[in-house]
């Protein structure tokens, strides 16, 4: 691993230069506003008719189309959807790329499994935040950046490294510190984080906890607060101050349980299940899965989403929410 630390931030690669950011959603919007507000010329990318082509106008761009943009742009920054960008990029950006061009992502999907390849003469950097597109522009508007990692594919001008890093001080995250990679590297455990703990495990440990206690006659309400509710609290603590001083704020109570009863629950077989699910990313067997299943209309990814909107915990939550309004402001 290599820290890059760059406190201050170096725009000169950038400067003068036009940025064009391929969408306008969760991570698209953050990094145009913070770009143009860092002083560098901006254009967004953004198909007419949805709320993001009217959000973008309403913060002072005049979207463009994904064809006009690539002609334009010196970086051309893509923040698609893994599913949909290589589509997009065949049809509306290949045939528009020239040499001395630039091509950023902010996440190496398409890049480490082969759906995006490109062209001679382009270069092919990555800057991935490490967090969601609305906390990068928050942070960034108090003064704070996001850490970030910082990928190198192609250098075909001998600057694609300095187009990263001007692009990552755009954003703010050299406030924070950036962390060189590769683009599989991010995107193997970005992939492996996501689906062991982040969302995947954490949802369904969360959920089978929660059936545990319903199961055994407690009231959902109670199994909601304990099981789901507090875990922001901890994972907040953790956040800041990192798992084991998280272990000094909590009671010596919880943190034995912690220590005694957490491994029982990691066996050898979840450890198994891990290794297993990781070699589905790293041979490509998963971006393969997700990239059918969403050409195929996704029709499986809608019943697994739809399959758990009913569900007694989601219930059990909003009755718990209800009592406190506060947490739907913002």
């Amino acid at each position: 691993m290599k820290l890059i630390d760059a406190n201050e931030p170096d725009l000169s690669t950038l400067s003068g230069k036009m940025i064009a950011v391929l969408g306008y959603g969760n991570q698209g919007h953050a990094h145009a506003l913070n770009l143009r507000d860092s002083g560098l010329d901006v254009i967004v990318a953004q198909r007419p008719g949805g709320a993001n082509h009217r959000r973008a106008i309403g913060d002072g761009f005049n979207p463009i189309a994904a064809t006009d943009a690539a002609r334009t742009a010196d970086l051309l920054i893509m923040t698609l959807p893994d599913e949909s960008a290589s589509t997009v990029y065949a049809e509306e950006i290949a045939p528009n790329l020239r040499g001395g061009q630039a091509l950023g992502f902010v996440h190496g999907f398409n890049i480490r499994f082969g759906f995006i390849d490109p062209p001679d003469g382009v270069d092919c950097v990555m800057i991935a935040p490490k967090g969601p597109g609305t906390l990068l522009r928050s942070i960034y508007l108090e003064g704070k950046g996001l850490p970030a990692l910082l990928a190198v594919e192609r250098d075909h001008s001998g600057s694609a490294r300095a187009t990263a890093l001007a692009w990552a001080a755009g954003i703010g995250c050299t406030r924070a510190g950036v962390v060189e990679t590769t683009f599989a590297a991010e995107t193997e455990a970005d992939l492996f984080g996501e689906q062991v703990v982040l969302c995947g495990g954490v949802s369904a440990l969360m959920k089978a906890a929660f059936e545990t206690l319903t199961d055994a006659g407690f009231e959902p309400e109670i199994a909601y607060l304990e099981c789901i509710h507090e875990l922001k609290q901890v994972v907040d603590l953790i956040y800041a101050r990192g798992i084991r001083d998280m272990r000094d704020k909590i009671s010596n109570t919880a943190a034995y349980g912690d220590l005694t009863r957490g491994p029982r629950l990691v066996s050898a077989t979840t450890r198994h299940c891990m290794r297993e699910i990781l070699d589905e990313i790293q041979s490509g067997r998963f971006a393969e899965e997700w990239i059918a299943e969403h050409r195929a209309g996704a029709a499986n990814y809608s019943r697994l989403l739809d399959a758990d909107a009913d569900h007694d915990y989601e219930r059990a939550g909003c009755a718990v929410r209800d009592l406190m309004p506060w947490l739907r402001e913002g």
